[in-house]
């Protein structure tokens, strides 16, 4: 039924199992996955789809994961939830609100995937906090390595908001 109503607008895969799961989990790389707890060889029992959901953390701890069970209890949900779980929903799922749970989640991984992505490109130009890749921040950047290494006292002169603080700070540190 989730795949009829998903397979629109989504790249599925599916698995019945959890070994299955994280093949497919470590081959494809989703950053979103809708899991149920009840699986084989316990489908009556929550522990198998809860030892899924954390050895897929453990292979990415930042997907997504949407847990979706007939096993509704209040401790279920808080458990999924306190395991890293993103959120979760009782079955019978309406799809309705599966499918804005799913762009919400798509959306927020997105961000998180773009946030990464950004401060791997400006780590390069990051010194103690303060971003700049210009020749001028360069020149301050030095400048704050050569007095940092000694016992002077400094003054730090600047417009407001200038970034004065910052520079005192990254020379004490």
């Amino acid at each position: 039924q989730l795949n009829w109503a998903l397979v629109d607008d989504y790249e599925l895969s599916l698995a019945g199992d959890r070994a299955t799961a994280l093949a497919l989990f470590r081959e494809k790389r989703p950053p979103v996955v809708l899991l149920d707890l009840g699986l084989p060889p316990y489908p009556a029992s929550p522990e198998e789809g809860f030892a899924t959901l954390s050895e897929l953390l453990a292979a990415e701890p930042l997907a997504k994961v949407v847990v979706a069970s007939g096993q509704a209890e209040k401790g279920n949900a808080l458990r999924a939830i306190g395991q890293g779980a993103y959120d979760f929903l009782c079955k019978p799922v309406q799809m309705d609100e599966l499918k804005i749970i799913l762009k919400r989640v798509f959306h927020v991984a997105q961000l998180e995937r773009e946030y990464r992505d950004m401060q791997q490109q400006l780590g390069s130009d990051a010194f103690e906090g303060m971003l700049g890749s210009s020749p001028s921040m360069q020149e301050v950047f030095a400048s704050i390595r050569k007095v940092a290494t000694t016992d002077a006292s400094v003054l730090i002169l600047g417009e407001s908001g200038t970034g004065k603080e910052m520079v005192a700070q990254a020379i004490h540190r």
